[in-house]
């Protein structure tokens, strides 16, 4: 079972020619409505690909019933929510330019629950973008952890990032948030990688980087037609955490979480195009070769 702590959120995405500058505007040419949260949208993932999932999130009293709820237990992500009265779900605004960079705002709603709930004690946890201190109480009490800090990156002190830092087995961030990691801790990117067993740095239509037991490796993005990068790192996490728990290593769970992405940049929203686990494979096997056999399960 792969727990994962985070947001839910209702996303709000919008393309725009540029993103503008302060005090300015810009024209929105499309805009549309799709289920996120950066946890919600790996959970979503890892339940597409045939894994058990359990979501650990706030939402307010307006979720339950609502399409996005009947999606999840269609998914079979199981839900264990703090839901809080007369508070909105959260919701995100997110805004893309013809360049791909993207500008969010984001309205907490219920998540700002978490500062003040219960933290549960996790087998295997991966912590998405959520309250800093609840995240850093959830790795005290975790046996294995992965974190991402997400566009939340900012919203952590040098003491929480050390905190995580210190109890965490795997470190997911994109190359934005590894800079932002740095400069707050006061480290050089090289350092960063000592303090973690493993890391996994995503950059775009660059692939990613695995630094596990001194080698690095340079994993390809998959080359398809892009629609929209949001969720791209949600569903890349979803796919290697898939991947981990069934045994693969840790460069095969990379090239899965890869694949995963690329169905989801296809499409526009985080959850819309999100592949089962034969489909995944067979993409897989088109880009890098047959699937090996994984060892034994870890989780």
């Amino acid at each position: 079972m792969i727990h994962i702590v985070g947001h839910t959120a209702v996303d709000h995405i919008s393309h725009v020619h540029h993103l503008p500058d302060r005090n300015a505007s810009t024209h929105i040419t499309d805009r549309q409505i799709f289920f996120g949260g950066g946890a919600a949208n790996i959970a979503a993932g890892i339940a597409s690909l045939g894994e058990e999932c359990t979501l650990v999130s706030c939402v307010g009293n307006d979720f339950a019933g609502t399409e996005y709820d009947q999606w999840m237990k269609r998914l079979g992500v199981r839900q264990e929510f703090f839901v809080i009265n007369d508070t909105h779900t959260p919701t995100a605004f997110m805004f893309t330019d013809n360049y791909g960079d993207q500008m969010t705002f984001f309205e907490w709603g219920a998540s700002k629950a978490f500062a003040t709930a219960t933290v549960p004690s996790l087998p295997f946890v991966h912590m998405a973008t959520a309250d800093p201190e609840f995240n850093c109480r959830v790795a005290e009490k975790s046996g294995f952890a992965s974190f991402d800090p997400g566009q939340d990156v900012f919203w952590y002190t040098k003491d929480q990032l050390e905190s995580l830092i210190s109890n965490t087995d795997i470190l997911f961030a994109n190359h934005h948030e590894v800079l932002a990691m740095c400069k707050t801790l006061a480290i050089s990117k090289e350092n960063l990688i000592k303090q973690v067993g493993m890391a996994v740095f995503t950059m775009s239509g660059e692939g990613s980087e695995l630094y596990e037991d001194h080698k690095h490796h340079v994993i390809p993005a998959v080359p398809v037609s892009l629609v929209d990068p949001t969720g791209a790192g949600d569903a890349y996490r979803a796919g290697f955490l898939s991947a981990y728990v069934r045994g693969y290593v840790p460069l095969v769970c990379c090239k899965i979480g890869t694949v995963t992405a690329s169905f989801v940049v296809e499409h526009a929203g985080c959850q819309t195009h999100l592949p089962d686990w034969d489909r995944m494979k067979e993409r897989y096997r088109h880009t890098f070769g047959e699937l090996p056999e994984p060892a034994e399960r870890r989780f």
